[in-house]
């Protein structure tokens, strides 16, 4: 066997050695990293898109009622749409949908009765309670073999990068 075929290689260092053999002038180790990172979002987030669909939501769909259900207040919809990363019209049109879904319902701000809330109904914290430990499970599936301390670096070093990554935007 190779050094190519090694047991311990992953499609991304055979795309990595790809890059390397087409562009030889560029560093692409960046590909160690950021195209794992990638490919593991990418692979985890169809994994959750296929358990939601008997659910009739979407995954956008599911984040919304995330984002309500673990806040302990109704939201803006500018407040879900900051923690979710979607556009305001995206925001807008699951809120939409979940509304006539009866998973949740808009209310009038108290103080200011032109602000609307949004708030998840019972329907739609029980989905979430439904949904959200297999998602949790399956994350937790990815990270087998790794012991606590290796998570706790991991987690310490992908939050750098996500820091940088949220720099960037702001840039």
């Amino acid at each position: 066997m190779d050094s190519t075929e090694s047991p311990d290689r992953d499609f991304i260092d055979k795309v990595r050695q790809e890059w390397t053999r087409s562009y030889p002038d560029v560093d692409s180790s960046p590909i160690e990293i950021m195209g794992r990172i990638t490919r593991i979002s990418s692979q985890a987030l169809h994994q959750l898109d296929r358990s939601l669909d008997s659910s009739g939501v979407s995954r956008a769909e599911f984040e919304v009622l995330c984002a309500l259900a673990r806040c302990d207040r109704p939201l803006r919809a500018s407040e879900v749409t900051a923690v979710t990363m979607v556009s305001s019209a995206a925001t807008t049109k699951h809120a939409d949908r979940l509304v006539k879904l009866g998973l949740v319902e808009r209310k009038r701000f108290e103080r200011d009765g032109r602000v609307v809330l949004l708030q998840v109904t019972d329907a739609g914290r029980a989905l979430v309670d439904r949904e959200f430990p297999g998602r949790v499970d399956r994350d937790r599936r990815l990270l087998e073999g790794l012991d606590a301390e290796e998570r706790e670096v991991l987690a310490r070093l992908l939050r750098r990068i996500a820091r940088n990554s949220d720099d960037a935007d702001r840039i």
